[in-house]
């Protein structure tokens, strides 16, 4: 396990890095190279992949894992693993807009969800510091108080077992709380490697680096469907899963326009952790989520916090350093060994996406739209496609459908996201470049001209100039550059490059186009 303590700056590391992924030692998978033929083909190796692959293959399937870089690169190694059915303030809203019987499905989903985990972990004897805690929601503004007030009175009316409170025990100042009890925290890796064990010793394939970009479905087949992958290999199976984070197949659904992509930024830092006996959430903005993880045997804070519209806002620098601030106020921090972020999609509702792409393909699954809370979120999703597969019905399929469209509050939110895409579509082609390339200073990424073009620059620490087309290969937006992660980010959709063109993340499925430093640029 590495620090990055050598290279800190401003007090932070120099580089990103998850403290998930850094702790642990994960297998390697070979690519798929051919043509294989299974029962079910998974694209995504996360824990949602995982967790659905091992259910399927306890029922006897032959399951296939596709991901196109390593096992838990995306969400999974880049979570805050809190393990609740506390999902911010959500069960008044679900409540008002699709009555009670709704709200009740998702909240008994969720905790039949983080019942599923800690069993697993208890039959297996897992040490992956899981530990019980409350989940508290606070208050920091009393316009905010009424709103927790109103979610409790929906807990009673659902049965969730809860609390109010007028304080909490760190030094914030709440103005209310709303506790749910007996939720937990985990090292969500050291869980989810289990599962792959589990996986393989019930006969489960994985393959990585096998990016998956499209599916050849029945229709043109005359058979099953055949899912291709940017390398050019093949995979045939009666049913393909999308758990990929954001669907890898856009032919159906249009879900590009019904989902928005959030980041948000975490600190692993050393601090005062005497009174943090519970996870808690702010309700207000900015937004904090705090959390204990043990490093190295000793406690951590996690702080979490600073959501906002990927590729838009402030340079992203700026919300780590705004974490640290708020750290030393209210924790008293010194020592900050990691920092990370993650990417989290909102659905138009608020309510995740599970189940047949489209009434058009009932054998194509997606599972997507977890809005941060992808550990319960990601279990539901494995028994709902397990449950598909198997033919048997259940309450959680209507209610987490892709197919709902509900005119409150979808339609009015499906027009807000829509018009912010439009608008950055057009901000980023009229945008002026920032420099011209011989101003590029080491460590720093911007816009440059080449020849006559808008092009993205960035200098790395031996000074080599890396340069690409911003042009996103989704849908044609101009990316923007990331200081804190030092990458290229998709305003519209979420896709996210490397300074040198790689995908990191979707929806986009191709590198951006590299540019020859040497060319003339201007």
């Amino acid at each position: 396990m590495t620090t990055n303590k050598e290279n800190n700056y401003e007090g932070l590391p120099r580089y990103p890095e998850s403290y998930w992924l850094d702790s642990v030692e994960r297998p390697e998978f070979p690519p798929l190279t051919d043509h294989k033929e299974t029962d079910v083909v998974i694209v995504g190796g996360g824990i949602t992949g995982i967790t659905t692959g091992y259910l399927l293959s306890k029922e006897g399937y032959k399951v296939s894992i596709l991901d196109g870089d390593r096992i838990f690169n995306g969400t999974t190694g880049h979570t805050t693993a809190k393990v609740t059915a506390q999902h911010n303030l959500i069960y008044d809203e679900l409540i008002e807009h699709f009555g009670v019987d709704f709200a009740r499905t998702y909240y008994e989903a969720n905790t039949h969800a983080c019942g599923f985990i800690r069993d697993f972990i208890e039959e297996h004897g897992l040490d992956c510091d899981y530990e019980e805690k409350d989940a508290i929601l606070y208050a920091t503004k009393e316009k905010t108080v009424s709103k927790l007030e109103k979610e409790f009175k929906a807990y009673e009316r659902l049965g969730i077992p809860g609390e109010l409170a007028d304080s909490i025990s760190i030094n914030v100042k709440a103005k209310k709380a709303l506790i749910m009890k007996k939720q937990a925290q985990f090292h969500p890796l050291k869980y989810v490697l289990k599962l792959v064990d589990e996986f393989i010793a019930n006969g489960g394939v994985i393959y990585e680096n096998s990016t998956a970009v499209d599916i050849m479905t029945k229709s043109e087949t005359g058979q099953r469907l055949t899912v291709e992958t940017a390398e050019g290999a093949t995979i045939t199976g009666n049913y393909v899963l999308s758990c990929s984070h954001f669907p890898f197949y856009e032919s159906e659904g249009y879900y590009f326009s019904r989902l928005s992509p959030e980041r948000s930024y975490i600190i692993a830092a050393k601090g005062n952790t005497e009174e943090l006996d519970a996870m808690y959430l702010s309700v207000d903005q900015p937004d904090r989520s705090i959390r204990t993880v043990k490093i190295n045997g000793e406690n951590y804070l996690l702080i979490i916090g600073d959501s906002h519209k990927t590729g838009q806002g402030e340079p992203m620098m700026k919300h780590y350093e705004n974490l640290k601030t708020f750290g030393e106020e209210a924790f008293q921090i010194t020592d900050i060994p990691y920092r990370w972020s993650a990417q989290d999609l909102y659905t138009l509702d608020k309510v995740p996406y599970i189940g047949p792409i489209s009434t058009n393909h009932t054998d194509i699954l997606v599972a997507t739209g977890f809005r941060k809370w992808g550990m319960s979120s990601s279990t539901v999703s494995a028994f709902i496609l397990r449950d598909y597969v198997l033919g048997v019905d259940s309450p959680e399929m209507e209610i987490f459908s892709p197919d709902r469209f509900d005119m409150d509050p979808s339609l009015k939110k499906f027009l807000k996201e829509n018009i912010n895409v439009a608008k950055y579509m057009i901000k980023g082609k009229l945008e002026p470049t920032d420099k011209r390339p011989e101003e590029v200073e080491i460590d720093e990424g911007c816009t440059i001209t080449v020849n006559g073009s808008r092009a993205g620059a960035y200098r790395d620490f031996e000074g080599k100039l890396h340069v690409v087309d911003t042009t996103c290969k989704h849908m044609g937006c101009e990316v923007e550059w990331n200081n804190g992660e030092r990458t290229w980010d998709c305003p519209c959709h979420g896709s996210r490059y490397s300074y040198d063109g790689e995908v990191i993340e979707g929806p986009a499925e191709y590198p951006l186009d590299r540019i020859d430093p040497e060319e003339k640029l201007s």
